[in-house]
C-alpha cells in the first residue's frame, strides 16, 4: 500500500511541477524578459507536497495544502500581503463599501497571535473597550496561536447577533482579560461632521471607503451651510483611522488642496505601480464617478485647517496628513502616526480568490517615506493616555524598511538592541492613567481635539495633562 501512495505523491509531484512549468511557459509568452522560475526548487517544493499527501498521520486535500502554501508564501514577505480564498475576497469587497459582518477590529498577526490595530469606532468591539495594542489569545475556545490570520478572521466574522468571547492579553495586567462580544452587521459612517460654533467646523473621517469622497463633500457643504458663509476655523480628524481606498485619499486632500497639486506619488517594480496623483478629478473620481468636489465651496481651499492624527492613523489617513503638511496647508496636531507607506494591489485570481501584495511604496509630494516612521505632528499633543501601548508599523514582524532611513542598513543585532533602548526610554517616560472607555470625539474631554481648537483659535496650547501651555499663534494655513 505504501508503494502505491509513494506513487501517487510521484504523479502529484509530476502533474504539480508539469502545471508550475506550463504558467511559466505561458507567463514568458508575455513578458519575455521575465526570469524563469526555479525548477529546481519548485521540484523540491513538489517532493514535499508528494510526502505530505503520502505519508502525513491523516489524509489531507490538494486545495488545503495549495492554499496552506499560497498563505504563507504571501505572509512571509511583509505584515500586509495576504492570500485571501473567496471567501476573505468576498469580505475584504464588502468592508469598502462601508459593510460587512463581524466584531470591528482592525488586526494583524504578532508572535502567533491577532494584534488590535485599532477597533473601527461605534463597533462591537470599541464599545466593549478593547484597545490598540491588545493581543487576542483565544476566540472561544480556540487557541489563536497556529491559526493564520485569515483563519483567526474567519472565527471572528458571523452571524449577526451570536456571541464570541475573546481572551485578551494586555500591556500593564497581571492576568488575562474577557470580553463578551455580540456579532453585527458592522455599517461604517466613514464621514461625519458637528458644527462647533460660529466660525468653527469639525469633520471626521473613520476610513477611507468607495464613497467617502462624496460623503466629505456633503458634510462640508452642510457645515458651510449652517455657519452661513466661510469658516475661521476647521479640524479634520483622522485618528484611528486605519486607511482604506487611495483615490479617496487623494479625493479627501483635493477638498483642500489648489487644483492640479501633487498629493502622492508611488514608486515600485512595475509600470503601474509607479504614480503621482494630484488634485485633479482625474486621479481622484475613478471608477466612472463624476466630479463630486464640483459643488464645494471654494473657501475650503483656504480656511486655516489642523489635521488630528494618532498611532491608529495609517496608510490613507497618513497619506493626507503628509500632503496637507507638506504643502503647509494645515497644521498636523497629535502623537505620530502608524507608519504604514505600502501600497497594496487587491489581484484576483482565476478560481474567486485573490492576492493583496505589496506593490509600492509611496511618498509625500516632498518626498517622505513615511514607512516604519509615521508622521510626525507639528504640534505633539498627548491624548492624556499611557502611549506605551501604541503599535506602529515598525513594531511589526517583517515589516519593509524606509527607503531614506539611514537604519536600514544596520545590522540586524544593531536594530534590536536600538529596539531594546527605544523600550526601556518608554518605560521610564511618565504613564498616564489607564482610559476607561472611549472619548466622545470632539468633545470638552477629548483633549486634543480642545488643543487644536485653541490652535485655530490662538490660544495657548497644552502638550501633556499636566504641562503649563504653550503660547502659539492662531493657525494660518493658507498656502
Amino acid at each position: 500500500m505504501r508503494s502505491s501512495f509513494e506513487k501517487f505523491g510521484l504523479i502529484g509531484s509530476g502533474v504539480l511541477i508539469g502545471v508550475l512549468i506550463s504558467l511559466n511557459f505561458s507567463a514568458l509568452a508575455d513578458k519575455v524578459a521575465e526570469p524563469q522560475l526555479p525548477i529546481d526548487d519548485l521540484r523540491v517544493f513538489a517532493e514535499v507536497f508528494g510526502k505530505v499527501k503520502s505519508d502525513y498521520v491523516e489524509p489531507v486535500e490538494d486545495k488545503k495544502l495549495i492554499n496552506e502554501a499560497l498563505t504563507g508564501m504571501l505572509a512571509g514577505l511583509d505584515p500586509h500581503s495576504t492570500y485571501m480564498d473567496s471567501d476573505a475576497y468576498k469580505d475584504l469587497q464588502a468592508g469598502t463599501q462601508g459593510e460587512f459582518g463581524g466584531l470591528g477590529i482592525e488586526v494583524a498577526m504578532e508572535d502567533g497571535l491577532v494584534k488590535v490595530v485599532t477597533p473601527i469606532e461605534d463597533s462591537p468591539a470599541y464599545k466593549a473597550g478593547l484597545k490598540t495594542g491588545d493581543l487576542i489569545m483565544k476566540l472561544d475556545d480556540t487557541q489563536v496561536r497556529g491559526l493564520s490570520l485569515n483563519d483567526a478572521v474567519k472565527k471572528m466574522r458571523g452571524k449577526p447577533d451570536t456571541k464570541i468571547l475573546l481572551t485578551v492579553l494586555r500591556k500593564g495586567e497581571a492576568k488575562p482579560l474577557t470580553f463578551s462580544l455580540t456579532r453585527a452587521i458592522i455599517k461604517t459612517q466613514s464621514v461625519k461632521n458637528k458644527y462647533i460654533e460660529p466660525g468653527f467646523g469639525y469633520v471626521r473621517i473613520t476610513q477611507f471607503q468607495e464613497h467617502t469622497g462624496e460623503d466629505l463633500a456633503k458634510a462640508l457643504k452642510t457645515l458651510h451651510d449652517q455657519n452661513k458663509g466661510p469658516f475661521k476655523g476647521l479640524v479634520l480628524d483622522l485618528r484611528n483611522n486605519p486607511g482604506g481606498l487611495l483615490d479617496s485619499a487623494v479625493g479627501v486632500s483635493a477638498a483642500f488642496l489648489p487644483k492640479d497639486d501633487l498629493v502622492v506619488y508611488t514608486e515600485g517594480r512595475v509600470a503601474d505601480s509607479k504614480m503621482r496623483l494630484s488634485a485633479t478629478p482625474f486621479d481622484y473620481a475613478r471608477r466612472g464617478k463624476g466630479d463630486y468636489l464640483k459643488d464645494v465651496p471654494a473657501d475650503y481651499k483656504k480656511t486655516p485647517m489642523v489635521v488630528l492624527i494618532n498611532a491608529g492613523s495609517a496608510s490613507a489617513s497618513e497619506i493626507v496628513a503628509g500632503a496637507l503638511q507638506d504643502h503647509k496647508r494645515a497644521t498636523i496636531l497629535g502623537i505620530q502616526s502608524f507608519g504604514k507607506g505600502s501600497v497594496q494591489t487587491i489581484l484576483p485570481m482565476n478560481n474567486g480568490s485573490a492576492i493583496k501584495l505589496t506593490t509600492a511604496r509611496y511618498f509625500t509630494p516632498n518626498g517622505r517615506s513615511i514607512q516604519a516612521k509615521g508622521i510626525v505632528p507639528d504640534i505633539l499633543v498627548d491624548d492624556g493616555f499611557d502611549q506605551s501601548n501604541n503599535l506602529h508599523e515598525a513594531d511589526l514582524a517583517k515589516h519593509l524598511s524606509n527607503p531614506k532611513d539611514a537604519d536600514a542598513n544596520k545590522p540586524a543585532e544593531t536594530k534590536d538592541a536600538d529596539k531594546e533602548a527605544t523600550a526601556k526610554d518608554k518605560l521610564n517616560e511618565k504613564k498616564f492613567a489607564e482610559q476607561q472607555g472611549p472619548i466622545e470625539p470632539a468633545s470638552k474631554d477629548d483633549m486634543q481635539f480642545v488643543q487644536a481648537m485653541n490652535v485655530l483659535k490662538g490660544l495657548p496650547v497644552q502638550k501633556t495633562p499636566d504641562a503649563k501651555p504653550a503660547e502659539t499663534k492662531p493657525a494660518d494655513n493658507k498656502k
